[in-house]
Order: C-alpha cells, then sequence, then structure tokens
C-alpha cells in the first residue's frame, strides 16, 4: 500500500509500506477513504516527539471502509463506514469502564502516562496511523463507530479528533452561563474550543493568536472577539482591561506545544528529543484567569519540565483541569448538535491534499501557507 512515512526531522514522503495484517483476533483493517493532518502532527514532522521511528505512519484522524475483520469482531461487518477515535483503548480496564478512554491501561507500554494514539510514535504505543490506504484498528468492537448515512466524510473525519478535543477543551473550563472565556489559539482545536463555548453559556467569547488569517476565521466560525498578540503587546495587560481588570472566568489553552516564540523549545526538543511544551501559553492563562477561575488544558505537552507559574496558580486558587479528549465519550451529544445545524465541522476544511502528495501538505502546514487551517488528506485508492 502507499503511506506517508517519517524519514527524520522535516522528512516525510508517500512511499510502498506492507499492507497491515490482522495480528489479533479482535482486529480489523480499515480501507482509509479521508485522513488528515493536525497540529499536533508538526510536533512529530518537527523531530520533536522522543521515540519517533524512521518508517512510522502519521495520522491520527480517519475514516474509511472495513476491509477485513478479526474472528472475534462482532460490531463491525466488511463494508462498514466507519470513524475511528485517535484513542486506541480496550474498553475493559479501570479507566476504560469510568468513560477515559484516553487514559487505558493495556495498550501502551508507558501506560503510566498516556494510553494509546494512532500515528504518534512509540511513546502511545508504536500503532501505525491513518495517513495511508490501510490501517490496522485493534480492539475494533469498541473504537471505531458505524458512520450516520447523513453525516459527510468531511464532517466525519474532523470528529476522530479536532472537534471533540475543541469540545471537551470547552467541557475542562467548567463554563457557567454568562462567563467570559479566552481561547489562547485559533487552529482547529481553537475554533471548535470558542465555537463549543457558546454551546455550554459562555458570555463572551475572546480568541488570541498571532495568525491574522486564523483570526478572521475565529470571527466568523465561532463569532468571537479577536487579538492579535503580536500587535497587542502585553497580552495578560490586554485580557485584563478587557474583563474590567479581573481577568477571564476560563481560559482555555489551545495551544500547547510551541506557543510562538518558544524558540528554547525547538532547540533542546530537537537535539535532546525532549517534547515539553512551551510555558508561553500556560502562563498567559495562569496569569489573565481571573481568581478562583478555572484553565483548561488538552494541548500537545509531553515530559519535559518547563517554567510554569504553579506557584502563582496555587496562590489564585485556580483550577486546571487537564487530559487528552476521550473522544468517543464525546460522540453522542456532538452527533446531535451537528445534526441540529449547531456545528458544522467541516467549515473549517481549507485543503484536500492527495496522499501521494503528503510532503507538500507538511510543508504548507508547518509553514502556514495559503491561508491553511485544516488540511484532509486524501489516499490514492478512495
Amino acid at each position: 500500500m502507499l503511506a506517508m512515512t517519517y524519514r527524520g526531522p522535516y522528512k516525510v514522503r508517500a512511499e510502498e509500506k506492507d499492507r497491515p495484517k490482522i495480528e489479533h483476533p479482535g482486529d480489523a483493517i480499515v480501507r482509509v477513504t479521508l485522513a488528515a493532518i493536525c497540529g499536533s502532527d508538526l510536533h512529530l514532522y518537527h523531530g520533536m516527539m522522543p521515540d519517533t521511528r524512521i518508517g512510522h505512519t502519521f495520522g491520527h484522524e480517519f475514516i474509511g471502509v472495513v476491509d477485513e475483520v478479526g474472528p472475534d469482531v462482532r460490531n463491525l461487518k466488511v463494508g462498514d463506514r466507519v470513524m475511528v477515535p485517535f484513542n486506541v483503548f480496550c474498553g475493559s480496564c479501570y479507566f476504560c469502564v469510568r468513560g477515559l478512554y484516553s487514559n487505558c491501561h493495556n495498550v501502551n507500554p508507558n501506560a503510566t502516562a498516556v494510553g494509546g494514539i494512532y500515528g504518534y510514535s512509540h511513546t502511545t504505543g508504536g500503532y501505525d496511523g491513518g495517513q495511508a490506504e490501510y490501517v490496522r484498528v485493534p480492539f475494533a468492537d469498541v473504537g471505531p463507530t458505524v458512520i450516520p448515512d447523513w453525516m459527510s466524510d468531511d464532517d466525519a473525519v474532523l470528529l476522530t479528533d479536532a472537534l471533540p478535543t475543541g469540545y471537551f477543551g470547552a467541557q475542562l473550563g467548567e463554563i457557567v452561563e454568562g462567563d467570559t472565556v479566552v481561547v489562547l489559539g485559533s487552529g482547529p482545536v481553537g475554533l471548535f474550543a470558542a465555537k463549543s463555548a457558546w454551546l455550554m453559556g459562555a458570555g463572551r467569547v475572546i480568541v488570541v493568536d498571532h495568525l491574522d488569517y486564523r483570526l478572521q476565521k475565529a470571527r466568523e466560525f465561532a463569532h468571537a472577539e479577536t487579538y492579535n498578540f503580536v500587535e497587542v503587546g502585553d497580552v495578560v495587560l490586554k485580557i485584563k482591561r478587557l474583563t474590567d481588570g479581573l481577568g477571564a472566568d476560563v481560559v482555555i489553552d489551545a495551544v500547547g506545544a510551541e506557543a510562538d516564540g518558544a524558540v528554547l523549545q525547538h532547540v533542546t526538543s530537537a537535539k535532546l528529543k525532549l517534547q515539553g511544551g512551551s510555558p508561553v501559553a500556560l502562563n498567559w492563562a495562569i496569569d489573565s484567569v481571573r481568581k478562583g477561575g478555572t484553565i483548561s488544558v488538552m494541548g500537545a505537552y509531553g515530559p519535559l519540565f518547563s517554567a510554569v507559574k504553579f506557584g502563582d496558580a496555587m496562590n489564585k486558587g485556580l483550577r486546571i483541569n487537564t487530559n487528552q479528549c476521550p473522544v468517543k465519550r464525546q460522540w453522542p451529544r456532538l452527533f446531535e448538535h451537528i445534526r441540529n445545524g449547531y456545528l458544522t465541522p467541516s467549515e473549517i476544511v481549507t485543503h484536500r491534499i492527495p496522499l501521494e502528495h503528503i510532503q507538500d501538505g507538511y510543508h504548507l502546514f508547518s509553514n502556514k501557507l495559503d491561508g491553511i487551517i485544516k488540511p484532509l488528506v486524501v489516499p490514492t485508492a478512495a
């Protein structure tokens, strides 16, 4: 099959690779019909995630058609059109039975932290991802869901990570009716977090970024107030002035790693293979939320120590809610919102990249060229 493969920092290409096989009776093989490039894929692309091995296939956002099932699979059949959450999870461990699918204890040797994730290095289990023509899906009876007939492919693929993660970020904010919510970052997840904040009762939504075209999308798609942090100078002071000197009720960090200006992070991560996350955005959140407020973090941070102002967070009495999104737990409500017209995820899609030109997609996305917000990947066989 044709698959995206990692060849080293800033080097990816589409090349022939062995088609995946059933390795366990509960596996399925899915023929990918649509995938996406996520902002967190760029951490791998930039060589900043440890144990990203040559030949690994990225891609944790994908949908497809079931091509083959193992003998123990009961809930899927060949020909089913399915969406696959980015979490690989068993469905039966201590965490899964509590709906914490992103913290599954049985799918990753490093499970003391995160569970399994498709296409996200061997730190998350080493599962090949969906930027390929075919992908092996373990625990096929608990992860994938048949896509409703009324849902488009473009909407469905964004339900495998970007939309649920943004929605989850708003949930973690514990928004109370009338709250002022600030979202740091207006990439796909930030856009969905801002849109979701309204659904949860926010009275005011403010988005901060440094790319004008993404801020324009935040105004159009999420109906948010927007501010370019390069132009306003002191971001924290700006937010305080916008909120009567108190600070926002909720701040959602949708930036995570690679916040603007994180030069040291790039240097240390590229040389030491440590993925941390710039403290810039998180410290802005700590400083700009009001005392007793809530910070939501679902951006991609890793195990690198960074200078976060935890003492200030403690002294301000802040709640800091974090986790990787348990995608499947979000689907029932999101299905309702999409069917009722409150959310149209595909409105943020800007580019469609043929799998054979995957390197061009990564180049565009990494360098924020051509107004790119969310690129989809179309396999040749689709």
